[in-house]
């Protein structure tokens, strides 16, 4: 797998991420287990992990003058990620994202409230010398926790450079024709796919209902989405356009301890596959890989995994073919 150049134009989120046995109820008050804080947002763990992998990232976002700020940056810094296109806000704060995470024995689920800050900060006007520089990469990462204009127009740049765009549509919000018409992947997870569509998407232990999810594929495809990827949480994910269709099986973990930055994983992961030569369904592979070990620790980039940490896995579970493609 070739070293891809990756470019994102993101966010940044502090997470700070309280354990309990359940949620509250309106008006209630219930006694947490744990808390801690880690550097988050969607479009800082996809840079993170693309790193990770071995891709050449550049990150584009907005942070606020405070300590959060700096210690995102950071994080982003010590993985190698360019953060010269990072700007810092002195009117708003850093984004702070709100996770309460409810532990049974029979599993973990997550609730997460955003708050954007310094993040809207970043205007379309910051984007200028994309104009002259996005041919120099690979692909283009993007996500929804900017202003709708900015991300529009990274897509756009990128769109008449000729540079495959991604765009994971969390959290979900109407998306228009014209940024549709840029994309060239589209990633929301089942949920966000169900909003999107507007049709029902139901999963029970036994996987996704098929004739739900067909339904849902052929309305989002027929916006004009060239490619459309699924994450259906432990039920795999599916990649298909009006004609082709891949369904992945999910790669299952003893321990789930924190599903915060799975999506995440598996985008970013997907992305560093396809932009270093991977086919379709290897680059699935890899990401499946990728979310799995993600999902077995705490915290957003706390848990996102290196490349060695990836293909030991895929050796493990008796996928050595497509770890020494990944490693070569």
């Amino acid at each position: 797998m070739k070293k891809a150049k990756i470019l994102v134009v993101g966010s940044f989120m502090m997470d700070l991420i309280a354990s309990a046995p359940r949620v509250p109820n309106l008006g209630e008050t219930v006694i947490g287990t744990s808390f801690q804080t880690a550097p988050g947002g969607k479009g800082a763990n996809q840079a993170l992990q693309c790193a990770r992998l071995g891709a050449d990232v550049t990150m584009v976002g907005c942070v606020g003058a405070d300590a959060f700020g700096q210690e995102m940056c950071q994080a982003l810094k010590d993985a190698g990620v360019d953060v010269s296109h990072v700007r810092i806000s002195e009117k708003s704060f850093s984004g702070v994202g709100h996770i309460q995470l409810e532990v049974k024995e029979t599993g973990v689920q997550n609730r997460i409230l955003v708050v954007p800050g310094s993040n809207y900060d970043l205007m379309p006007e910051d984007l200028e010398w994309l104009k002259e520089k996005i041919r120099e990469y690979d692909l283009l990462m993007l996500q929804l926790e900017l202003r709708m204009d900015t991300i529009t127009t990274a897509a756009r740049i990128a769109h008449e450079a000729g540079v495959p765009v991604m765009l994971n549509p969390a959290p979900a919000a109407a998306l228009s024709d014209e940024l549709l018409s840029c994309l060239t992947y589209v990633s929301p997870n089942e949920h966000e796919a169900a909003l999107l569509s507007g049709l029902s998407l139901k999963a029970d232990e036994h996987g996704v209902d098929q004739k739900d999810l067909a339904a849902v594929v052929q309305n989002l495809c027929s916006r004009g989405i060239k490619k459309l990827m699924i994450t259906l949480g432990s039920n795999g994910a599916v990649l298909c356009d009006e004609r082709d269709w891949i369904q992945i099986p999910c790669v299952h973990m003893t321990e789930v301890k924190d599903p915060t930055a799975a999506g995440d994983s598996f985008v970013g992961a997907f992305c560093t596959g396809i932009a270093g030569g991977l086919s379709e369904k290897e680059a699935l592979q890899m990401a499946a890989y990728t979310a799995a070990i993600t999902v077995s620790g705490m915290g957003a980039m706390p848990s996102l995994p290196t490349l060695d940490r990836v293909c030991e896995l895929m050796k493990e579970r008796g996928a050595q073919e497509l770890a020494e493609k990944v490693m070569n």
